[in-house]
């Protein structure tokens, strides 16, 4: 097979791959996980999503929004009010998403107690603990 075409075929693969890679990092990503979470009881402001999500900056709850309304899974609404009122709200294949992630919350919220004493043994094993 001449190099040519072993680069097309690099290139096909690749451009199957990278968008799964590419969805699955948006969906596990550090807020999308608490954003969509979130929405899922209906429609919500920003400010609300704002203070119900710890840690989150301005700024990244902005570009996370945009993002996950970008891949399909928010909608935005925009009233015409002064000042204008915008609600976030879960598309219906973030919908289906979000029983997934119910999954995962909670299968994480029910081992993080084994989890954390397993990094503290593995860690004390390995001396990687100050005594």
């Amino acid at each position: 097979m001449s190099q040519g075409n072993t680069g097309v075929t690099a290139q096909v693969v690749n451009a199957e791959a990278c968008p799964l890679r590419e969805v699955l990092d948006r969906v596990v990503g550090k807020w999308s996980i608490s954003i969509l979470v979130a929405a899922a009881h209906g429609p919500i402001r920003f400010t609300e999503l704002e203070r119900s999500i710890e840690g989150i900056s301005r700024r990244m709850l902005t570009l996370t929004l945009r993002n996950l309304e970008r891949d399909g899974l928010l909608t935005r609404t925009v009233y015409p009010t002064v000042p204008p009122k915008v609600e976030y709200e879960l598309t219906t294949i973030a919908q289906e998403l979000h029983g997934t992630l119910l999954t995962l919350t909670g299968w994480a919220e029910r081992h993080r107690v084994t989890i954390a004493e397993s990094r503290a043994d593995y860690d004390e094993k390995r001396g990687l603990v100050d005594a």
